[in-house]
């Protein structure tokens, strides 16, 4: 994911140059790269209370994201930031808050997720998250307004479809904005194929990270032998049957190439 390393190689740079530096959240869902920022001195701040104590330092907006509040509370303490928010997830932000004034906005995706809380944080009403088939059928609105529907960039695409055709049958007037990543929606894709053909399947990510999971779910319902790691020393291949002929391998957007590389080069090994 280009958004993630550009993020990342931001945080590296600025290390270099030898001042205070904090991220508002992780800046990756990978526990590897946040321990090894975190050795070199990089502060990680969790919350706006948090935030409006820093006195110094600069602040990086990882790629997720932030809700209008936080980049106006550091503006108004007058606190350095260097904004690495996703130009893909920008584009919603700048959608919702266009289309809020006068549109329900409705986000695909998950709740708590820190991408969708800075996109919901863009909307000048209140908006809806929805997250699974229940919600996206129970949904009702009691005004006339036209519903604006965009989605977490890296949303599983079929849900999204299927979500959005239900929204079709109630007969409301929609906006449809399909802002699913082009390399997420390729990844998904590819991971599904890749899955129907192999005895085995491991999907690399962090536990934390939402497009990991997406993806291991797409592969479990194709391979019966799928396998969620984070790094290499997470792999037991030891309840795999002998007939194993062919394996496939697929990553999350913020799994680094190394350990990528180190679970491929491994494959090759021993199978």
């Amino acid at each position: 994911c280009f958004g993630v390393d550009r993020a990342i190689k931001l945080v590296y740079e600025e290390i270099e140059k030898g001042g205070k530096v904090a991220t508002y959240g992780p800046i990756i869902h990978n526990d590897e790269v946040v321990k090894d920022l975190a050795d070199k001195g990089v502060k990680i701040i969790e919350s706006e209370d948090e935030l409006e104590k820093l006195t110094n330092g600069i602040v990086i907006i990882r790629s997720h994201g932030v809700p209008k509040r936080i980049c106006e509370l550091l503006d108004n303490k007058g606190i350095e930031y260097i904004d690495m928010t996703c130009p893909f997830v920008k584009r919603i932000h700048n959608t919702v808050a266009k289309e809020s004034a006068n549109k329900n906005i409705v986000i695909m995706g998950s709740e708590n997720h820190p991408e969708v809380v800075g996109i919901r944080g863009w909307s000048c009403n209140d908006s809806t998250v929805i997250e699974n088939i229940d919600e996206a059928v129970n949904y009702k609105i009691d005004n006339d307004k036209e519903i604006c529907i965009v989605s977490q960039t890296t949303f599983n695409y079929n849900k999204f479809k299927e979500f959005v055709e239900i929204f079709n049958k109630k007969g409301y007037d929609i906006n449809v904005v399909n802002t699913i990543c082009d390399a997420t929606r390729n990844r998904q894709s590819e991971a599904s194929m890749i899955s129907s053909k192999v005895d085995c399947m491991i999907v690399i990510g962090d536990r934390k990270s939402s497009n990991s999971k997406k993806l291991y779910d797409i592969c479990k319902e194709n391979c019966k032998y799928t396998f969620f790691i984070q790094k290499l020393d997470e792999l037991d291949i030891s309840e795999i049957s002998d007939d194993i002929a062919s394996v496939g391998i697929t990553a999350g957007a913020s799994t680094p190439n190394n350990i990528i590389e180190e679970v491929q080069n491994y494959v090759r090994i021993n199978f």
